[in-house]
């Protein structure tokens, strides 16, 4: 039974999402309310940016009505302890509720980093407060349990990175919502696995939802208007989602599932990716003496981009190392211990970067050498011969 709940939702949602985004994009193109086209930008087209609207109301409706269907109406058993999980979630929602009004002033007519900054703050401590933060490093510096005054400031510093990690990853089509479904699948089976049904609802309508997205994000046709970004709006609730998920599933608390060893480590390991990719390029502005929170084309996916690969070839390579990160530490949590499975996704990570880096410059080298030849033109070509012949 629960099941088919979770697959109805799942089904609900997707049918949702597909309804709602054309009626977005037709009330988008009409206002003329695009993604503007800067040297940051790797479109160059007008491009709609509010599919992210759709979001946060699909995953805080659908749950809701699940709720009281199934207190109400089924009169199902969840297994749970109501008073032990019901508050994360209603702060959930709250925190949704929030960042989509910010996200939404951001899309249209823009809000200071700073001002999101705070408001960021305000719905990461939402979780700390109804109960849910990080209280077990499951041997990860050598510590173990956590108290609260480390735990909670600990939290909230996570919610704030995971938000702007994902934020950020926004960059290429289908990247971010790609991303934000392979960790929400990967998560909620997980949850499923060990019987955590509300998590594992919500994992999947948030699956549910993006999948919609996705198509209309990297197949729809520009010129049939049948294209769209998903905004500040859509980035900042899908990271607070995926917080969500992942605190939930590395804190020690029976009431949501058993005691796993590995559990901090497989929580976070769709996420690393973005976050260290997040951690690196702030790293690299603050070397060089920028502003750590200025744009720039240092991200991951530009870097492919440099190198030669279309759009998708990016997106899909990215997911690959999503995938990748992850299937090696849920191997590796088996064997080896947590601290150097860490050390060895970080060291991976360096050296697929340096990697990259020296795929990058040798790409760009040539591309400075063909490109004064390919900007000659016919005549120029001509004329150069004819002096040739004549010396």
């Amino acid at each position: 039974m629960y099941n088919v709940l979770i697959v109805g939702c799942f089904m609900v949602a997707m049918l949702l999402s597909r309804g709602m985004l054309p009626v977005i994009m037709l009330v988008t193109y009409k206002k003329r309310l695009f993604d503007p086209v800067n040297e940051r930008k790797v479109h160059q087209n007008i491009i709609p940016r509010l599919g992210g609207v759709a979001f946060a109301p699909i995953q805080c409706f659908l749950f809701i009505v699940a709720l009281v269907f199934v207190i109400k109406i089924a009169n199902m058993d969840m297994q749970v302890e109501s008073w032990a999980l019901l508050p994360s979630f209603m702060m959930l929602l709250c925190g949704l509720g929030l960042l989509f009004m910010v996200g939404i002033a951001d899309d249209l007519i823009g809000v200071s980093y700073k001002w999101k900054f705070v408001v960021q703050l305000l719905a990461a401590s939402f979780f700390p407060l109804s109960g849910l933060w990080i209280n077990d490093l499951y041997g990860l510096g050598l510590a173990v349990s956590l108290s609260p005054w480390v735990g909670m400031p600990l939290t909230v510093f996570m919610v704030v990175l995971i938000v702007n990690a994902i934020n950020l990853i926004d960059g290429l089509d289908g990247l971010c919502s790609g991303v934000v479904s392979m960790g929400c699948l990967i998560l909620g089976s997980l949850f499923m696995y060990y019987q955590a049904w509300w998590h594992a609802l919500f994992a999947f309508i948030t699956v549910g939802m993006l999948i919609p997205f996705f198509y209309f994000n990297v197949f729809g046709a520009t010129g049939r208007r049948r294209r769209i970004f998903m905004g500040d709006t859509g980035s900042m609730t899908l990271g607070y989602s995926m917080a969500f998920l992942g605190i939930s599933f590395a804190m020690n608390n029976a009431y949501i599932k058993p005691f796993s060893e590995g559990a901090i480590v497989v929580a976070f390991s769709t996420l690393i990716i973005p976050v260290l990719d997040v951690a690196r390029v702030m790293f690299v502005r603050w070397r060089a003496g920028k502003p750590v929170f200025k744009p720039d084309r240092n991200h991951l996916h530009h870097k492919f981009l440099r190198m030669g690969m279309s759009h998708r070839s990016a997106m899909l390579s990215i997911l690959g190392l999503v995938l990748f990160f992850f299937l090696f530490n849920v191997l590796m949590v088996e064997l080896i211990s947590n601290n150097i499975v860490i050390l060895c996704d970080v060291g991976l990570w360096l050296s697929i970067h340096y990697v990259f880096d020296k795929i990058e410059q040798k790409y760009v080298q040539k591309q400075e050498v063909v490109k004064p030849i390919q900007t000659l033109s016919k005549r120029d070509i001509k004329g150069t011969i004819k002096e040739g012949l004549a010396h």
